[in-house]
């Protein structure tokens, strides 16, 4: 039908409890509750609203590492969608180096929106690149922290340049990828020099934190 999906959408999304972070749309704007890190996105063109159980499982990865005294000084979000990793990060790090990229234009402009309403212009950096293939992506390495939330194949296929970027002892936060493929996604990223620190599992979704040895 002639329907203004978007508008739609953006009316049935509710806000989403995420640990510390409590991400929501404008049209929920009133509903902000104190002494919790509010992240705005908008529901557009770029995945990452944080109701899908693999956006919410890294908001909820980044949270325990945060509450468990993780302050990393560089931050990539590689594949960032609607950036809300990126904006999470830049909120708790306020003195990080953070990078955000993405495949798809679309994306990209998705992302500088979300930078900008939430007042972070000027502290993310918003890319257009395919993994880490952007001159900018690679002379800020190596990084303590790498969101790749994206999908089983490209996570593979990334692993060695993950650890290519990655400081020792940096950690990534990866998923986008299915319960049944989570111990693909860790073989192959414990041979390219990472081990497993912490899994989540939400409904068929599976989050990974992996630490570069």
């Amino acid at each position: 039908p002639d329907v203004d999906w978007v508008a739609k959408v953006q009316r049935e999304l509710h806000p989403v409890d995420a640990g510390r972070f409590f991400v929501y749309g404008s049209h929920d704007a009133d509903k902000l509750p104190e002494g919790r890190v509010a992240l705005q996105v908008e529901a557009t063109m770029a995945f990452g609203t944080g109701h899908h159980g693999t956006t919410l499982g890294c908001l909820l990865a980044f949270d325990r590492l945060y509450s468990d005294g993780f302050r990393p000084a560089k931050v990539a979000d590689i594949g960032c969608g609607t950036a809300v990793l990126a904006v999470a990060a830049a909120k708790m790090l306020p003195e990080a180096l953070v990078i955000a990229s993405d495949i798809d234009r679309v994306a990209v402009d998705v992302a500088e929106a979300n930078v900008a309403i939430n007042g972070l212009e000027g502290r993310i950096t918003c890319l257009e690149a395919a993994g880490f293939g952007h001159r900018r992506l690679a002379e800020a390495a190596p990084y303590e922290l790498i969101f790749a939330n994206i999908l089983k194949g490209p996570l593979i296929e990334l692993a060695p340049d993950m650890a290519r970027h990655a400081a020792p002892g940096g950690k990534v936060i990866l998923s986008g990828l299915l319960v049944v493929q989570a111990e693909a996604i860790i073989a192959a990223y414990q041979a390219a020099g990472f081990r497993l620190e912490d899994r989540n599992d939400l409904g068929e979704w599976s989050a990974l934190v992996m630490v570069r040895e």
